[in-house]
């Protein structure tokens, strides 16, 4: 073996995603095993998903890997850690991928990683895996997008790598390598229906300045239409999915190649119900239209918030009045709709999120959820908030998800806010049925009203700075 690869997410120590249980595999790590193993690498993936450190362990111990290669996100900070020391003890060199490690890439190197991989890893993986198992920095001076240690412990970053510009070029996600069907029983045990997850591009070109850029950059490149086409006529001869995820960032952003996708699923007989993530801006009645022919279930659309005062501040170039003008189109073509909301946003008041319950009232999309925004390092929202940061918890305890702002209202408030609007919408839907369910309607006034008195009672109080926090 000259590499194991692996990642940081176990869903067993996950209590929310355990309610949900909506799992997918990482693509991520399965384009790698592909494309190292047509380069006639060596290469063993452990997907944690399903699995417990312990395990990890084990397979460290008995099958000593010279390297490790492992992907993180800003949810698996903590056990990623773990399983770099894990790896160390077992003599292997550590390899980081994904956006956490890119955004700290100081940080990890100082806490037993050898390498920080920048930017996609096929062709950085491929050309360090051609070097010796155990070199160091004599051998990795000239390894473009990564960040390593010199012998005197100062961190070094080599020039970036250009992406991949042909990704048909690259073989499919090496789905084989991990227990597929795993994934798709918790799916139909849960939901009745077993998915399995696609990408048809790489990256995102918009700039929202609260969001992470830290692997693709703000590249955005397709694969063809008959290329994607291909992969999912064998992920329907091998696994027999009921439904798709396309994991794309924005998957209608290219309308002309929509089209051309559509027609090719057309002309296959290829239909299956998916999900996947669009912009209002990236929507149109013809898009639509294309989307329900090719058998679309779902369509989330990036709200984020109802005022535009915010959006603007955000840089999202979207419009929260179209946001209800597509999800009532996307109702008459008969696709579900869910919105993303972000509570928190720098600069937001009482009035902006009261602009938002009512957003959400007037546009009625099946589902929506949100979040309270929280800094990502590296980003311009992070950049813009850094000096007034307070971290509850040192940093190899916590995530950026545990983040918060000075002179922002509490976490308290938040809670009071989206109770309150989570309850305050679901009265206003029960109330437009032709006949309203009593029950519920009065259980939701409660809750909503429950919700705004906190936010009242709370909406004088903000998070303080580190040093008064302290005490």
């Amino acid at each position: 073996m000259d590499l194991l690869l692996t990642h940081g997410y176990f869903l067993a120590e996950d209590p929310r995603e355990q309610e949900i249980m909506r799992p997918y595999p990482p693509l991520g790590l399965l384009y790698l095993s592909s494309h190292l193993k047509r380069e006639g690498f060596g290469v063993e993936v452990f997907d944690t998903t399903f699995r417990r450190r312990q395990e990890f362990a084990r397979l460290l111990e008995s099958e000593r890997p010279p390297r490790v290669g492992i992907y993180g996100n800003l949810i698996t900070r903590r056990p990623l850690l773990d399983m770099i020391r894990l790896s160390k003890e077992a003599g292997a060199t550590v390899i980081l991928g994904g956006p956490e490690p890119a955004n700290y890439a100081e940080e990890y190197l100082r806490r037993g990683a050898d390498v920080v991989v920048i930017g996609e890893g096929e062709l950085t993986l491929a050309e360090l895996l051609s070097l010796p198992a155990r070199g160091g920095a004599e051998h990795w001076s000239r390894v473009r997008g990564i960040v390593f240690r010199d012998p005197d412990g100062t961190c070094i970053r080599n020039p970036p790598r250009p992406a991949i510009a042909d990704l048909d070029a690259q073989p499919f996600p090496d789905r084989a390598a991990i227990d597929l069907d795993a994934y798709l029983r918790v799916w139909r045990e849960r939901h009745g229906l077993g998915s399995v997850s696609l990408i048809t591009a790489r990256g995102c070109p918009y700039e929202c300045n609260w969001c992470s850029h830290g692997v693709f950059g703000f590249t955005h490149r397709r694969r063809t239409p008959a290329h994607v086409a291909d992969e999912l006529e064998a992920i329907v001869r091998d696994y027999a999915p009921d439904m798709l995820w396309y994991a794309d960032d924005v998957f209608t952003i290219h309308h002309r190649w929509l089209e051309a996708y559509a027609q090719e699923l057309r002309r296959r007989g290829l239909r299956l119900p998916f999900e996947t993530i669009s912009r209002e801006d990236r929507l149109n009645e013809k898009v639509i239209r294309s989307l329900a022919e090719m058998g679309c279930r779902r369509l989330w659309i990036g709200a984020e918030s109802g005022s535009q005062r915010i959006l603007d501040a955000m840089q999202r170039r979207t419009k929260a009045q179209r946001v209800t003008e597509m999800v009532a189109l996307l109702k008459r073509h008969g696709i579900e709709t869910g919105l993303f909301i972000m509570l928190g946003y720098e600069g937001e008041e009482l009035s902006d999120i009261e602009a938002t319950v009512a957003h959400l009232k007037a546009t009625l999309p099946d589902t929506f959820l949100t979040t309270v925004a929280y800094p990502i390092r590296d980003t311009p929202y992070y950049q813009r908030v850094e000096e007034r940061l307070i971290r509850p918890k040192p940093w190899a305890e916590s995530t950026d998800r545990d983040l918060t702002v000075a002179g922002r209202h509490t976490r308290r408030f938040y809670g009071f806010a989206t109770r309150w609007m989570v309850h305050e919408v679901a009265r206003h839907r029960e109330r437009l049925r032709p006949r309203p369910d009593r029950w519920r309607l009065a259980r939701s006034a409660v809750q909503a009203a429950i919700g705004r008195a906190g936010m009242r009672l709370t909406q004088h109080q903000v998070e303080q700075p580190p040093a008064a926090a302290g005490g």
